[in-house]
């Protein structure tokens, strides 16, 4: 049996990409041979791939296109399961290449898109060979495209966790961005209190109701409690009755209007939001490999 070192799996790893303890097994089942262990290598990844689909990914980035004219642009939330696998070179590469093909494709879902021609093969295999590389589940979870009314801007924070993109009519770019931030900040639900979900003012208005029924004041009274309650709630969760986080003595609504500008839509996304969170201790599993691999050597 060859002796595999340091430098023969370094070596490896170099021209392949795959994870530490991949390449020194397969270098030993090559018998150190580095050409038949790339070889071993290669089959085995998509077999490494389809066993990390089935793991949490709830980690990842999300990513912006907007075209040359700022009349089209389209965000993805793409995942995987760690944060160290979301600064990867080549996921955000692919974060980036998703976000240019949702926005100048005609997918119309996930699926679609995932059949989308790109780097000579489809969305999905290469994201399966990414898979198989870095040696975590990547998902492409979901994406929005806008046709713009006015012009798209985009506001991606917090080491590409929160991503916003919204379609500004009238005013400088600087006011776009600046309203972006402030959705990325203070998150709110919808555009203007027309575009809340029904379900969710019937909750709050049961919320309040409950409230004020406590109170023990007459019926014509508890009905204003409660529809106070209400437009307070339509204020906090709408972009236009929010106060603008860089000054909050104004509403976005007034901030638009004393700029001449409008906001037709907007998207957010905050990654991982609805997932469970990969509970494992990532460094603890970095060091049970060292171990194993300390007692198979």
């Amino acid at each position: 049996m060859a002796e595999i070192t340091a430098a023969m799996v370094r070596d490896l790893r170099d021209k392949t990409d795959a994870p530490m303890m991949e390449c020194k097994k397969a270098l030993t089942e090559a018998n150190g041979d580095l050409s038949k262990a790339e070889e071993i290598l290669r089959i085995k990844l998509g077999n490494k791939a389809s066993k990390a689909s089935s793991r949490i990914a709830a980690e990842g980035v999300v990513a912006a296109y907007v075209g040359p004219d700022g009349k089209l642009g389209a965000l993805v939330e793409v995942n995987c399961e760690t944060d160290f696998v979301a600064k990867n070179e080549d996921f955000l590469a692919f974060a980036a290449k998703a976000a240019r093909l949702a926005a100048t494709s005609d997918a119309a879902d996930v699926a679609a898109l995932s059949a989308v021609p790109l780097d000579g093969a489809t969305v999905e295999e290469v994201r399966t060979r990414l898979v198989g590389k870095i040696g975590e589940n990547v998902s492409l979870r979901r994406f929005a495209r806008v046709a713009a009314v006015g012009k798209l801007a985009t506001y991606i924070h917090g080491g590409a966790k929160v991503g916003v993109l919204i379609d500004v009519a009238g005013g400088e770019e600087s006011l776009a961005k600046d309203i972006a931030m402030h959705i990325a900040a203070i998150k709110p639900v919808a555009l203007s209190k027309e575009e809340i979900p029904a379900e969710l003012i019937k909750r709050e208005r049961d919320i309040a109701a409950a409230k004020a029924a406590e109170s023990g004041k007459p019926a014509n009274i508890v009905e204003k409690m409660v529809e106070g309650s209400v437009q307070k709630f339509l204020k906090e969760v709408t972009l236009l009755g929010q106060p603008f986080v860089k000054d909050d003595k104004q509403t976005v609504e007034h901030l638009l209007k004393s700029k001449n500008a409008t906001v037709h839509a907007f998207k957010l996304y905050v990654v991982g939001e609805g997932l469970e969170k990969r509970k494992d201790d990532f460094v603890a599993e970095v060091m049970a490999q060292a171990k194993h691999a300390d007692r198979t050597a």
